[in-house]
């Protein structure tokens, strides 16, 4: 049996935050059917920064950064992202394939003990967000490691606010990779 995370949550719920210049989200632990259950963190990733960076807080006093994610390199479409903990030790990696992503967006994720990647789960869907304006469309990420086991899966529901489920079949999966993951696909979803 693989080994457990640090920070192990088998499901939780992303939601956004509308506001203009930064994008805010708020991660809950959730129960099975997605009801949110106890605030794990907030997040705030700044739009039109020049370098990508999202830093998850404990509480919404901001005091305190609990873990984050950062782009390797500045104004970069191809850039992978560093995950790390609260002192800034690296415990996950994900980057957008671009190549990959021209029909159905695609994901590469790594974490402590395995690595794999999720991509949009519906053809049709993929192909309907690229060419139409319909923001509230289902989007739904499924992530598997090498063996084609599930890491984990991502799915935004149908409504005007971006509202993601997390389910975490694989307990290798740390929350916080997880957590970046899934805020990172909201905010690099229409690049």
């Amino acid at each position: 049996m693989p080994d457990t995370a640090e920070m192990y949550l088998p499901h939780f719920v992303v939601r956004q935050k509308l506001t203009m210049m930064i994008n805010r989200y708020e991660i809950s632990e959730s129960d099975e059917a997605g009801n949110p259950t106890r605030l794990m963190a907030l997040a705030e990733q700044k739009r039109m920064a020049f370098k990508e960076q999202v830093t998850f807080f404990a509480d919404a006093s901001k005091s305190r950064p609990v873990f984050g994610f950062k782009a390797r390199r500045a104004i970069d479409l191809n850039a992978g992202y560093d995950i790390t903990d609260e002192s800034g030790a690296q415990i996950g990696y994900f980057k957008k394939e671009f190549g990959a992503s021209l029909l159905r967006s695609t994901f590469l994720v790594e974490g402590p003990g395995y690595a794999g990647s999720g991509r949009e789960r519906n053809q049709l869907v993929a192909l309907l967000r690229r060419f139409t304006d319909v923001d509230f469309i289902p989007v739904n990420f499924d992530f598997v490691d090498t063996t084609g086991a599930p890491l984990f899966s991502v799915e935004r529901r149908m409504s005007i606010r971006d509202h993601y489920r997390v389910t975490v079949p694989d307990r290798r999966v740390d929350f916080r990779v997880a957590a970046a993951v899934a805020v990172g696909l909201d905010a690099l979803m229409s690049r």
